[in-house]
């Protein structure tokens, strides 16, 4: 019984086309939710950050520099930093960056409370 070479090359090609048709019409379905977020039909996870809670918010932008303990790594070791920095110091340094810690990390809404919550660390 002799199988014909080219066959397992015909299905991956079926495979792949099939595959390409499938991807296709996901990504169209994609982009009518991409229309229908920028519209402001739907909350973004950008929108749901704005009310997040100031852990949460180091969790997600300062964890990465800071530490899961807050114990420094790339960056500075927060505990304690209410011992050195002002309230008011803290939020400059939110607001503007230092060093090699860029602006912008935290939103306008959401400076006070996390200065706050940093200037507490102990």
């Amino acid at each position: 019984m002799n199988r014909n070479p080219v066959m397992p090359f015909i299905i991956i090609m079926v495979f792949g086309i099939g595959l390409m048709f499938l991807l296709s019409f996901k990504g169209l379905g994609d982009a009518k939710d991409l229309a229908k977020e920028k519209e402001g039909g739907e909350k973004t996870e950008e929108t749901e950050s704005a009310s997040a809670s100031p852990e949460d918010i180091y969790k997600q932008n300062c964890i990465s520099c800071h530490g899961d303990a807050y114990q420094g790594g790339v960056g500075p070791a927060l505990k304690g930093v209410g011992d050195r920095l002002s309230v008011d110091e803290v939020k400059d340094v939110i607001t503007n960056g230092r060093g090699g810690m860029p602006p912008g990390l935290v939103e306008e809404q959401n400076i006070d409370a996390m200065a706050e919550y940093i200037h507490g660390l102990k």
